[in-house]
């Protein structure tokens, strides 16, 4: 989750990938079949990641880790 003394996100490998992967565009079942993964867990991940950037929609999340320069 968010660090509350330097307010970082910090990302695992796999969160990472999916968020740079919806930035680029790519739809859940194009980055579940790319990542190996089911979409289910893409869509955790989608979730997960939206918590982490205290963001509603994922133009919202990917707005805000533009800003935070993590994309």
């Amino acid at each position: 989750m968010e660090d509350l003394f330097n307010n970082e996100i910090v990302l695992t490998a796999t969160e990472e990938k999916v968020l740079k992967m919806l930035a680029a565009g790519k739809k859940s079942t194009e980055i579940a079949e790319a990542l190996h993964l089911s979409l289910p867990a893409i869509k955790w991940y989608r979730q997960r990641l939206k918590s982490k950037f205290n963001a509603a929609t994922t133009g919202e999340m990917l707005m805000k880790a533009v800003a935070r320069k993590i994309l």
